[in-house]
């Protein structure tokens, strides 16, 4: 699967409709985005059941204000709609990979009760 590209319009609908979301915010004048570029794309192919999109922080500033990306290339994972990762830096093929795998086994029943719990405590 290749990437998708994530604007204002489709943000939403694409983190409600898919289990696994990553996502790539970058720039075309960032060199470590482009250095990352083929690995993320690499990564999109081998696992074609997660959605892999990008967000062009230069097109896109209302969606990079609103999640506070500061430095990029950030990454985003999102699972059953729930941020679980979000982190500045470009990650090499296997730390990527790893991290994919990690998000895979995430136990989220256990995830959504402890938001569930953080929740009730806020209120």
């Amino acid at each position: 699967m290749a990437t998708v590209d994530l604007n204002q319009g489709n943000f939403e609908s694409t983190v409600i409709g898919n289990d696994i979301v990553i996502v790539d915010f970058w720039a075309p004048w960032c060199g470590p985005c482009r250095s990352f570029a083929p690995t993320y794309e690499q990564m999109s192919e081998k696992y074609p059941d997660i959605t892999f999109a990008k967000v062009n922080t230069e097109a896109e500033t209302d969606l990079a204000g609103y999640f506070q990306i500061r430095s990029i290339p950030t990454l985003m994972v999102f699972r059953e709609k729930v941020v679980i990762y979000s982190e500045a830096g470009a990650l090499p093929a296997s730390g990527l990979e790893q991290l994919i795998e990690q998000v895979k086994g995430l136990d989220m029943v256990e995830v959504h009760k402890q938001i569930a719990a953080e929740e009730a405590k806020g209120s």
